[in-house]
């Protein structure tokens, strides 16, 4: 049970952590991330794009909505659990500033969004991961849910098709120096923070971080 109770702790201190940065910081970080994520590869060949509502200091992704320059922008849901797609597992809405939304039992907004504007995860080019933590080999800290996993559990199942590609977004003061990863773990291609782009090692071919 240890290291469920560490993951635990790391995940209250890095919470703490990103709750700490002044509304001003939070919108230099979604500033800078945002002119970073312009520039990436993944960015510039997706076509449909889903991000996230930030929560409890998460690096706020809104402004991309605002320059999605073309591009079609969906936001993740909770479906009822009844669903044919499977329990406790995301489904995307797509979404335009202005659009109605009521929160979620999480208390965090989601679209009101029914028929052709729902989509499955294998539908979209790039997914915009909100996480608690992560480390220069971009594996991913969550909030311990397991939405995400469950959602991205059949690419572990892929081997050269893989819908939507994955890209995490932080505040750097995020980055741990070690995430052990899990079976159902699936790496990010990058993180992106206010600083840098860590890009995965095996896609750089070396074991350090990728700059941007």
């Amino acid at each position: 049970m240890q290291p469920q109770r560490s993951s635990q702790t790391q995940r209250r201190e890095l919470r703490a952590a990103r709750r700490q940065l002044s509304p001003r910081q939070q919108r230099q970080h979604a500033a800078r991330v945002t002119q970073r994520l312009w520039h990436h590869r993944l960015y510039l060949r997706a076509r449909r794009i889903a991000l996230y509502w930030p929560t409890d200091g998460e690096l706020d992704p809104r402004p991309l909505l605002t320059h999605a320059r073309g591009k079609a922008c969906y936001l993740p849901i909770l479906r009822p659990r009844n669903t044919p797609w499977g329990r406790g597992k995301l489904w995307f809405a797509r979404f335009r500033p202005g659009d109605r939304m009521r929160p979620n039992r999480f208390g965090i907004p989601e679209p009101i969004a029914r028929g052709r504007r729902l989509t499955l995860p294998w539908n979209l080019d790039l997914l915009l991961m909100p996480l608690v933590g992560f480390d220069t080999d971009c594996h991913r800290l969550g909030m311990g849910g397991g939405f995400y996993d469950r959602t991205l559990a059949y690419l572990r199942l892929r081997r050269s098709w893989r819908r939507p590609r994955l890209l995490g977004l932080a505040h750097d003061c995020q980055r741990i120096e070690r995430i052990e990863p899990r079976p159902w773990d699936i790496p990010l291609e990058s993180v992106i923070t206010e600083c840098r782009v860590y890009d995965q090692p095996r896609l750089t071919g070396g074991s350090a971080p990728a700059f941007i």
